[in-house]
């Protein structure tokens, strides 16, 4: 007696792939949204990264308002500044260019930014691996970036990457400060503070 085979599974269909103009004619020109080797990779954040984030725009903003100028932007700015990836799409939580390396020009350009920052910070979500961060970090420092600051805001430290192999370690107590960035100086537990409660108004009759 012959046993019938069993029925073979079927065939998942393969993702469709995306170019970076595609994910540019998205509504909100694929806002949230990365491509990375022609599939979409939605940026997952939580409310506690998305505030990291905006406390580091913050410090690059007031750096480039009060000590050098430059150019600030956050997470919804897209790169393709990536040689071995033509085709990739990446966007920091922060990006900061020197004055003289941004031209007017290029600023008012529209679409994805062709040329690599100075400096990029990454604000690690829940949904990130480890791969992932080292991927991200590794991208950057071979676009040209001189320097990559990860955040984790669970644990309230970060990594430093620099060009050339340069690497830090930063806690909550140390001192954040660059060599991208002449003159900047900020504690790393500012990148990662919340907000205190008001002070209670006294209570009606109270002396």
């Amino acid at each position: 007696m012959t046993t019938a085979a069993p029925p073979r599974p079927a065939a998942v269909p393969a993702a469709p792939l995306f170019t970076p103009e595609e994910l540019l004619q998205m509504p909100d020109g694929g806002k949230g949204y990365e491509l990375i080797d022609g599939q979409l990779k939605e940026k997952v954040v939580s409310f506690r990264s998305s505030h990291v984030g905006a406390c580091v725009v913050w410090v690059l903003e007031s750096y480039r308002r009060t000590v050098a100028p430059g150019w600030v932007c956050g997470s919804d700015n897209g790169f393709r500044c990536f040689a071995a990836h033509p085709g990739r799409v990446r966007k920091p939580d922060a990006a900061f260019f020197a004055y003289p390396r941004m031209t007017e020009e290029q600023y008012a350009d529209e679409g994805f930014t062709l040329i690599a920052p100075d400096l990029v910070a990454e604000v690690v979500s829940p949904s990130n691996s480890a791969e992932e961060v080292d991927e991200k970090a590794k991208d950057w420092i071979q676009a040209g970036v001189q320097e990559v600051w990860v955040l984790h805001p669970k644990t309230r430290h970060l990594y430093v990457f620099r060009a050339g192999g340069g690497y830090a370690f930063l806690r909550e107590a140390d001192t954040l400060t660059s060599p991208v960035l002449p003159g900047f100086s900020v504690p790393v537990a500012d990148l990662f503070r919340v907000p205190a409660p008001p002070p209670q108004a006294p209570a009606a009759g109270g002396e």
